[in-house]
């Protein structure tokens, strides 16, 4: 990776929908060099994907909850468990496996029209091998750079 890589990959990580033309011009190639870069990125697993930036409207206008997850313990079978029912959440947007008091720091969006409360009870303390739950509520969203 040289320098011309790198700021392809800093011009995708603000706007991931760039066109080969546009993101040439920004960091000094031709679109066709531009587009070859892109894949030879992808090829070597720099660039995982693209994403979509919903709005929260389009989420169903969530509340951002984080949860630390104590587990009941650390062996594999009980942190593979958990890992693997967190994956089929759909709540759960981000999920981090932590040094310190608690084991994973989990990030929930929870919609409008549902309820923290039902989350908690139904799904995240029903998880496999969870001993204790603490919540935190979002007051503010600040965006990167505000």
């Amino acid at each position: 990776m040289d320098a011309i890589d790198r700021k392809i990959l800093a011009q995708l990580v603000n706007d991931s929908a760039l066109t080969s033309e546009q993101l040439g011009a920004r960091v000094g190639l031709s679109p066709s060099a531009a587009h070859r870069r892109v894949k030879a990125l992808e090829e070597d697993g720099l660039i995982l994907g693209y994403r979509a930036r919903l709005s929260s409207a389009a989420q169903g206008n969530p509340s951002t909850v984080f949860v630390s997850v104590t587990l009941v313990d650390q062996r594999q079978a009980t942190m593979m468990a958990f890992e693997a029912a967190l994956a089929r959440t759909t709540q759960v947007r981000e999920a981090h496996l932590m040094s310190g008091e608690s084991d994973y720091l989990i990030k929930v969006l929870v919609r409008a029209d549902d309820s923290y409360e039902r989350v908690h009870r139904e799904i995240l303390s029903a998880l496999p091998g969870v001993h204790r739950l603490v919540t935190q509520f979002t007051i503010r969203t600040l965006a990167a750079g505000d």
